[in-house]
């Protein structure tokens, strides 16, 4: 479809920050945001994964709350993270372990 390419390029730099998010390792809603320009933007980010994650096949379960925590208490994000290595304790996440920071140089 031709709509697809008129995403806005915010929306295009989220999906492109969570393509990136390796296996194992986790971001937060505003950390994405703020990479891709709108510190403000975490609800904003929590839109796109909603509507974009099938469409663009996005690791949807490697987002999680500033907290640490998987937001919708969601038996399949914590599934997946948990294959994936990533310790998840009362739906929690240790983000000083997990947390991923791409290498902006790159």
């Amino acid at each position: 479809m031709e709509r697809d390419e008129l995403v806005s390029p915010f929306t295009a730099q989220v999906i492109a920050i969570i393509r990136t998010i390796p296996s194992g390792k986790v971001m937060t809603y505003g950390q994405i945001a703020a990479l891709a320009g709108s510190p403000r933007g975490a609800r904003q980010v929590a839109r796109i994964l909603h509507s974009m994650s099938k469409k663009h096949q996005l690791p949807w379960h490697r987002v999680i709350s500033s907290k640490g925590e998987i937001s919708l208490k969601d038996d399949e994000q914590k599934m997946a993270l948990q294959l994936e290595g990533v310790e998840v304790n009362n739906w929690s996440i240790n983000l000083s372990i997990y947390q991923y920071y791409p290498d902006n140089n790159a």
